[in-house]
Formats: C-alpha cells, sequence, structure tokens
C-alpha cells in the first residue's frame, strides 16, 4: 500500500474484506471470511436472507467494510446460536469459508488429516509429517532424531570413499564449477505453466521465477486473478487490472497468456503447453481441473515428465477436500489462533495471512526436489500441497510441546516461555506516528547487560534476579521498561542495545522498509519499471547468488502481453492461426494496438 497508494499500513483493527473475523458459536469460537462478493451472497442464504441483508450498507464490499461493526453484529447474532464444528460443516455446505478455532490437542484428533497420513508415529510419539503428498504417498520418517556424534563413523567412511575415487570427485567438481561459471541460475531451462492466483500459488511461483524458471501464468481476461482486482492502486492514476500492487508484487518475473477456459479450445491449448513444459502449479479448487478435463492423469498422459503441484487449503484427498479453506483461516484450524492473544485473553487472528506464503514456498522447494527426482527416474509427480498442513508444520512448537508433554502451550501476548523481557516497547516520536522497539534478552548474563541500561538499581532487585523471578514480575518490569524506553529514538536505542549483545531492533513501517539501507545494499527493496505504472518499488528475492546474476529478472506482466510471442515460440502458430483464436476469444492479448502491429494491420478489426 505504500509504494501503489503512499499509505502506510497499520494493526488491522479494520478489514477491507468482511466479514473477517473470530465470531463465538454456543460451545467455542468460529472463523469466517468472505473474500468475493459470491461467498457474501451464499452467507446471507445460509442464514436465511434476513431483512437486514437488504440494507444499501450491505449491498457491497466496500459498503460492509464502512459498517462493519453493524455486519459483525448480526453475523454474531446467527452464529451464538449454533454449535462450532455443526455450524463450521453446515457452512461448508454452502460454500462459505468457515474455520473452527481448534486447540492444539484436537488436531490430531482431525479425521481429514488422519486419512491424509499427516501424522508418523516415531518410537511411541505422534510427529507432524511433510506438507505434502506425492504420487508415492506421504514423505515420512520413522526414525528418531539423531544422538550427537551418532553418525560421524559413517559420514567420515563416505567422505574417504569419495576422496578415493579421485576420477568421479574431479568430473563431478569441474562440472560444478562450469555451472557456476555460466552464470545461470538454478532453474534455467526449466517451463512452468502458472495456473495460479490470489498468494498462495503466485508466490510459489515468483520463486521459481527467481531461481531462474521461464514462468508463464495461464490467465482470463473474463474473471481476472483476485490480486488483480483488488484496490491497491496507484493513487495517481485510475483502477486497472495491470495496476494492483498486490499482484504486481507476487507476480514479479513472469510472463502472460490470456486464455479463457471456458472454451473447448482454450483448454486444448493448454494442453498443447503442457506438452512444452516441466512443470505446471494451479490453486483452484480441489475438482476444478478435473471438471476442466486437466487432472494429473489427463496431463500426464500427454508429459510424462510432468510435475504439477496442486495448492488448495485442504489438499486433493480427505474428506473434507472440497471444503474452502483461505489462508485467513489456516491458524484457526492448526491451534495457531488457539495460542494467539494476551494473558486470560480470547483467541486471536495472526494479523498477516502467512499461511499463504508458507504453502507457496512449500510447493516452490517440492517442486525443485521433485525435479532432483524426475533427473534420476526420468518420470514426473503430482504434489499435493494443503495449506491447513504446510500451516500446521510452521506451528511445530505448539505441536511438539503438546506430543510431548501433554500440554497445551498458552496466550501470552509477546511474551516468551524463555525470555524475559520480551516484548515490543514504546520509544520517543519526533511526529503523531507511533514508535516502537523489540527486546529480546535471552539469558541472565544478558540482563546484567540491559538492567544497568535502564536503571543500576534493577541490578540488585530481587524481583527482577534470575530468569524465574523476572517471568513472575513480568508486568511490573515490562512497565518499567516501557517507561525508560518512551524517552529514546528507538534506532539509536536498538544500535545501543545491539553493541552489549541483546537482540533489539526498531518496529518498522513499510516506508521504513523501503528506505532501509540495509535492504537496499542487499538488492532486496527492487525498483521495477512497470508498463502501466512505472518506477515503483517493491520487494524483491531474499537471498544472494556469489556466482551467478541476482535481482529480479522482470516487473510482473499486464495481462495477456505474451500471447503472441509465446504461442508463436512455444506452439510454433503462425499469425493466421493467433488472430483466429483472438477473434474467437480464446485468447486475450491485452495492448490491442500493439499486438495489430506485431500480428498485421486486419488483426483486431470489427
Amino acid at each position: 500500500t505504500y509504494t501503489y497508494k503512499q499509505e502506510v499500513a497499520t494493526r488491522c483493527h479494520e478489514r477491507r474484506l468482511v466479514p473477517w473475523k473470530i465470531f463465538h458459536a454456543i460451545d467455542g469460537p468460529v472463523f469466517i471470511v468472505c473474500i468475493e462478493q459470491d461467498q457474501w451472497a451464499r452467507l446471507l442464504e445460509f442464514m436465511g436472507n434476513p431483512d437486514w441483508s437488504l440494507l444499501d450498507v450491505f449491498v457491497d464490499q466496500t459498503s460492509r467494510a464502512e459498517n462493519q461493526d453493524m455486519v459483525h453484529m448480526f453475523v454474531q447474532e446467527f452464529v451464538g446460536t449454533w454449535h462450532a464444528m455443526d455450524f463450521y460443516h453446515e457452512a461448508q455446505k454452502h460454500r462459505v469459508c468457515v474455520a473452527p478455532v481448534l486447540s492444539v490437542s484436537a488436531l490430531g484428533d482431525t479425521p481429514h488429516l488422519l486419512e491424509r497420513d499427516f501424522f508418523n508415529d516415531v518410537q511411541g510419539t505422534k510427529y507432524l509429517a511433510a506438507a505434502t503428498l506425492r504420487n508415492s504417498g506421504r514423505a515420512g520418517n520413522s526414525l528418531a532424531a539423531p544422538q550427537i556424534g551418532a553418525h560421524t563413523h559413517e559420514v567420515l567412511d563416505e567422505a574417504r570413499a569419495t576422496l578415493v575415487d579421485g576420477a568421479t570427485s574431479s568430473s563431478h567438481s569441474k562440472s560444478s564449477q562450469s555451472h557456476l561459471d555460466s552464470g545461470k541460475k538454478p532453474l534455467d531451462g526449466i517451463r512452468v505453466l502458472d495456473m495460479t492466483w490470489a498468494w498462495a500459488g503466485p508466490f510459489c511461483t515468483m520463486n521459481l521465477a527467481h531461481m531462474g524458471a521461464d514462468v508463464i501464468r495461464l490467465e482470463s481476461e473474463v474473471r481476472p486473478d483476485l490480486y488483480r482486482r483488488l484496490s491497491i492502486f496507484p493513487a495517481d492514476m485510475d483502477e486497472g487490472i495491470n495496476r494492483s500492487g498486490m499482484f504486481n508484487q507476487w507476480n514479479q518475473g513472469k510472463s502472460s497468456i490470456g486464455v479463457d477456459l471456458s472454451k473447448p479450445a482454450g483448454i486444448e491449448l493448454v494442453k498443447s503447453l503442457v506438452a512444452e513444459s516441466d512443470v505446471l502449479v494451479q490453486n483452484f479448487a480441489t475438482g476444478v481441473m478435473e471438471r476442466l478435463g486437466l487432472s494429473y492423469d489427463v496431463l500426464a498422459a500427454i508429459n510424462p515428465r510432468l510435475i504439477m503441484a496442486s495448492v488448495s487449503g485442504y489438499g486433493q484427498v480427505g474428506p473434507w477436500k472440497e471444503y474452502i479453506g483461505y489462508g485467513p483461516a489456516m491458524p484457526p484450524l492448526t491451534g495457531l489462533s488457539a495460542a494467539t492473544g494476551y494473558v486470560d485473553g480470547a483467541a486471536q487472528e495472526i494479523g498477516l495471512s502467512m499461511p499463504d506464503p508458507t504453502a507457496g514456498i512449500t510447493a516452490a522447494w517440492e517442486i525443485v526436489a521433485a525435479i532432483t527426482r524426475r533427473d534420476q527416474s526420468g518420470r514426473g509427480d503430482h504434489l499435493d500441497v494443503s495449506l491447513w498442513e504446510a500451516t500446521a508444520v510452521l506451528n511445530m512448537e505448539a505441536w511438539m510441546q503438546y506430543a510431548l508433554t501433554g500440554t497445551e502451550p498458552k496466550r501470552q501476548g509477546n511474551g516468551s516461555q524463555t525470555m524475559c523481557p520480551h516484548g515490543i516497547f514504546p520509544c520517543r516520536s519526533n511526529n503523531d506516528e507511533e514508535s516502537w522497539i523489540a527486546i529480546a534478552c535471552e539469558s541472565d548474563d544478558l540482563w546484567q547487560k540491559l538492567a544497568p541500561c535502564i536503571s543500576d538499581e534493577l541490578l540488585t532487585d530481587q524481583r527482577f534476579t534470575g530468569f524465574k523471578a523476572r517471568k513472575q514480575n513480568e508486568q511490573v518490569l515490562n512497565e518499567t521498561l516501557s517507561v525508560w524506553t518512551a524517552t529514546q529514538d528507538r534506532y539509536a536505542l536498538a544500535n545501543h542495545l545491539q553493541s552489549v549483545g541483546i537482540a533489539a531492533y526498531a518496529v518498522m513501517t513499510t516506508k521504513d522498509i523501503v528506505d532501509n539501507r540495509q535492504l537496499g545494499a542487499r538488492g532486496f527493496i527492487e525498483w521495477l519499471d512497470h508498463p502501466e505504472v512505472g518506477r515503483r518499488a517493491h520487494t524483491g528475492i531474499p537471498w544472494r547468488f556469489r556466482h551467478r546474476k541476482n535481482g529480479v529478472q522482470k516487473p510482473a506482466p499486464c495481462l495477456g502481453a505474451d500471447t503472441v510471442s509465446c504461442l508463436r515460440t512455444l506452439l510454433a502458430m503462425d499469425d493466421a492461426q493467433i488472430e483466429r483464436l483472438i477473434e474467437d476469444g480464446v485468447v486475450s492479448v491485452g495492448d490491442r494496438e500493439g499486438i495489430k502491429q506485431q500480428l498485421g494491420p486486419t488483426t483486431g478489426s470489427e
């Protein structure tokens, strides 16, 4: 929002999309989110189309956002008459995205996850498995974590054998060095068809593009990506499907073919592209690809080496596979929401929809692993990535606490079970904006360094001598710390605390991130020149190669901008064939005037 709308994001007191909230059923909390207008209509149908829903203040997303307190009041009245799990299953029958706020212990008894073999038994302890199902099944592990030094001899023996085989070692070394010297990125030469939308899928394919893959979006002009429509448009421009900051952020480095999948010729076009590709990534609702005639079995018959990754809320198999599961609904399902909140407070959302990029990066690394396996076997694979499972793995610490001790993690605000003080504290502000610093003191030795920075008296204060004492008096300690930090500049204080070994840093706004010298020096802030929105800052690649070219390949594409060039290059189509597809509405080309120049003066004639 900052680089496009010149707005500095603040904490989520209000949502643009409403409802998006935890509500309270008779026996526990449930989460509801309506991303699209038709989902709101289905929620109203589930509620019996109450009279209040006809009021103008609820007619569209903008109106509901402006009157969200009223929306929440009416929805809460309805939810409060249901038991949580009954409400969950009934709402899902109406295709409304609802999720119960589960405890960590309830996670292990969930029928859907049990049927998907999401749990491993390792020496009597139930562990979470890998967050991906393959054609061969779940990648499991029946071995416990190793004891220190358990494999020393085995590893050394293997290393000695490798050194003895000098020819193989030398050959491998020369091959690796040659690849590095070429400057190629790891996925150069890999072509990816991107049939994704919103965040999880595009985040996956963006990272594949960052690793050098040729990523081609297959997208619809009839129903554009949600993120192309999301109202984060430049403040100084009219809205447009190529101007959304959210879309342009998560689709860097890609090309775009506009194709209408409602037309049989569009489906055949996809199949032709599959024959020329290595990977296909899709995150439609479970069952959509099958209904389109583009199931993995169909596509693998065309290209047996194809690696297909399907990213969805609940996965491709299991009793709840067709339930709607957006990223914001996953923390409630995994115990994250149950463990998030203030001491003695209610369960809370985690704010940011972390499950989307979590599932996206899970899919990206699984694809890289599948490419490696394909190099050895010659066979492709179908990867089933579930947002629910990827998020549960993210919450591994809470799960292991329950699995090993039988206890649930407790809500503790910004506190920590192992560090004190640990939290976010106010700092001096030179204007009306808030100013904060994060401080984490991980040992008694570091407390001895932090205390005199605040007051010499704290060193001998028995309330704070030792971790146990500090934890028992945490509220008083936090209040004392806050009084001190409120007089300090956040950056100067962070630098001082860092200099004595204490983990501390200024809490940064989106503007601070764009202006940060460290991130800029590493090339993480990318100023990309987009054909419609011009030069704007985006977050880029969070890693750097030593011997390869760094940086984003190109800005996000305009819809259909690469249709002509891709059809020519990949499918050897001539201008007449492409023009026929355009006239029949099978493909779209974005800038029609530009395409006229490419195909000839008759293209696009009325």
